[in-house]
């Protein structure tokens, strides 16, 4: 498979950002032309920012699922759609080439059919990192249902409120999972999740881990049992659904700066077609390459980055159970040997952890198939930068510092490897169809280089969020009302001299942990429901492994004697309501929180004190109470 809209020299980037800026509709025209429709479009774009209402390609007809795998099949049937390399090394592999995912995909979106899901049904996926997760995801593509997958390590709190946002109606699982040493009882957690659920009709259990689970009859049924019943009628062809340009194709849920996380929705053509052309471009990828991204699916990236952009590329894709450092810290290079991988994504969180077991693991490794490494999830400080470019790519391979959101689908700002520039801890210049600006605090841009600023965009690109599910002025409000006719992205952002772009964090209350995005009123929420505690305030702290870490400041009632224990039931209750990728590294008792007269917590001091910066606090005359400083700072951990 070619790619014509492949970028290949620098020149070729300046013009085609050029054009994708000036004449968005004739730009994109051509390249969304390479893709199978049932009805072409009437419209390429129309938008605005006020409502906002954004639509591409409006009046296409088109299923994803035909682009990802049946028109593949003429000319690439036997070419290696999905590798799956299991939790377990000594576990046999698996290679499902684009004849074998057709077949497999059809065959559960049977299955689904079978057991009433439907055209705009919303199914929720909560699984292990196994081939059925990806399976199922595009067979509810299939049918036209709307997924909403959700991460492994979230709790059945948190699982449960995601339900209920969705309404969803069907539960895909398995009976546990895999990750390193632990087993991860998926069944069970859902089981806790749906007490008190009534939306939910039907939980379909795929069968990883053998481990005892409840099955409730006329509502819980098994995947093997299911597929037996298809494969009994010959596994029927299943038409894919013909879909609208913008309807749904799924919600996936991220934290935001309330306490409520929210649902954001992509939909069909619009998101195919940017992470195809991201994915294509950024990575440079050539037909016959392993591309081999490290994330979960149950994040955006790998929605976008293992399944729909890759797969709609013909290509050839990775995917990974358990850890990077089990059995022991060489099992990314263990992978990349054996499977002479080509394209590495993997987050900076990784990298550091990996750095910090030394280079013994990497040492007798052939990493000499590796042409592109990537970076992805948060901002890559330097150090990082020149380990991975030394010790992985031997110095021969570029690094793709790639920034983008869950909202935005797909990459936004990143070099292209081998075709424009570099530069350690920059995300670079923007894709075609990205217009940053900087903004100040007043609302005004701010011009020229060497400059920094809230980072925006002027207008949309294909993968841009529509909507938050159930609540468009949500959306509103958050991406689209600081800044007038702008996507406000919630990141800080410098531009030096040369045009390029640093992300420099979060600018509202969201952390990036590991790479994930975790909402403070989240974390705080869950810290207030254990039942010693008065109040707490959240706020992030640099960490040499995260990246970013959990600090939390307590008012507790001292009804609990041992501090330390108090603490571990305050982690303890987070976990069970969030999940363990929230618990807090650090638990300040303190006897207040500083407070305006207004009754606004002062984070930014809070923030300060927990960076170690404490000598320049800034004004504190608008506090209630100037005298707490002192006292939490000499708590300070």
């Amino acid at each position: 498979m070619s790619y014509p809209y492949q970028i290949k020299t620098l020149e070729d980037y300046k013009k085609d950002y050029n054009k994708s800026i000036s004449d968005p509709e004739s730009f994109w025209t051509p390249i969304a032309e390479t893709f199978t429709w049932r009805k072409k479009w009437d419209k390429v774009l129309d938008w605005n920012f006020k409502d906002p209402k954004i639509s591409w390609f409006s009046g296409g007809k088109l299923n994803i699922t035909e682009n990802c795998i049946d028109r593949h099949l003429e000319k690439n049937s036997n070419t290696p759609a999905i590798i799956w390399e299991s939790n377990d090394p000594e576990e046999h592999h698996r290679v499902l080439t684009y004849k074998e995912l057709h077949f497999k995909v059809v065959q559960f979106a049977n299955v689904l059919r079978n057991n009433g899901a439907k055209k705009g049904d919303r199914i929720c996926i909560y699984m292990g990192m196994i081939p059925e997760l990806a399976i199922a995801t595009l067979a509810c593509a299939r049918i036209g249902a709307i997924h909403s997958v959700i991460f492994g390590g979230f709790s059945a709190q948190a699982i449960a409120d995601r339900l209920d946002d969705a309404k969803a109606e069907f539960i895909i699982t398995c009976d546990g999972a895999f990750r390193g040493t632990k087993d991860i009882p998926l069944k069970s957690v859902i089981d806790d999740a749906l007490v008190g659920n009534h939306t939910v009709k039907k939980v379909i259990v795929c069968t990883r881990t053998r481990t005892p689970v409840s099955m409730i009859k006329g509502r819980d049924v098994w995947w093997e049992d299911e597929i037996k019943k298809v494969e009994t009628h010959g596994n029927p062809d299943l038409p894919a659904e013909e879909m609208d340009a913008e309807d749904m194709l799924f919600i996936l849920y991220t934290s935001g700066s309330t306490g409520k996380p929210k649902g954001v929705v992509h939909t069909t053509a619009g998101y195919m077609i940017w992470t195809n052309y991201t994915f294509v471009n950024v990575f440079q990828y050539q037909p016959g390459q392993v591309h081999f991204c490290t994330a979960d699916i149950g994040w955006i990236t790998g929605h976008s980055y293992i399944i729909y952009g890759p797969l709609s590329a013909g290509a050839t894709a990775l995917m990974f159970e358990g850890l990077p450092t089990s059995p022991d810290a060489g099992r990314f290079w263990d992978i990349v040997e054996k499977y002479k991988v080509n394209i590495l994504y993997t987050a900076p969180t990784a990298i550091r952890s990996l750095m910090a077991y030394g280079n013994d693991y990497i040492n007798g490794k052939d990493l000499s198939s590796l042409k592109v490494l990537g970076s992805v999830g948060e901002p890559i400080n330097e150090e990082a930068w020149n380990w991975y470019n030394v010790n992985i790519g031997k110095e021969k391979c570029p690094i793709v510092d790639t920034w983008w959101q869950t909202e935005t689908g797909g990459v936004m700002i990143s070099n292209l490897a081998n075709v424009t520039p570099a530069k350690p801890s920059f995300a670079t210049l923007p894709l075609p169809g990205i217009l940053p600006c900087l903004m100040d605090e007043n609302g005004s841009e701010i011009e020229g280089n060497n400059v920094n600023g809230n980072l925006c965009i002027k207008m949309p690109w294909p993968g841009i969020i529509r909507t938050t599910y159930g609540d468009h002025e949500r959306c509103k409000q958050t991406y689209f009302s600081a800044y007038e006719n702008k996507y406000f992205t919630g990141d800080g952002c410098m531009r030096d001299s040369e045009g390029n772009y640093r992300i420099t964090g979060r600018v509202d209350d969201v952390l990036n942990v590991s790479g994930h995005r975790i909402g403070t009123a989240e974390v705080e929420n869950a810290i207030n429901m254990h039942a010693g505690v008065i109040e707490s305030a959240v706020v992030g702290y640099p960490h040499d492994i995260k990246g970013q870490a959990i600090y939390a400041y307590v008012i507790y009632d001292g009804s609990h004697g041992d501090s330390n224990l108090s603490k571990q039931d305050i982690i303890q209750t987070v976990s069970r309501i969030i999940g363990p990728i929230a618990k807090p590294d650090k638990i300040q008792f303190v006897p207040g929180l500083p407070k305006t007269r207004s009754g606004k917590i002062m984070r930014r001091i809070l923030r300060k004190i927990a960076e170690g910066d404490v000598t320049n606090l800034g004004d504190t005359s608008t506090l209630i109470d100037p005298a707490l400083i002192e006292l939490i700072l000499e708590g300070k951990l």
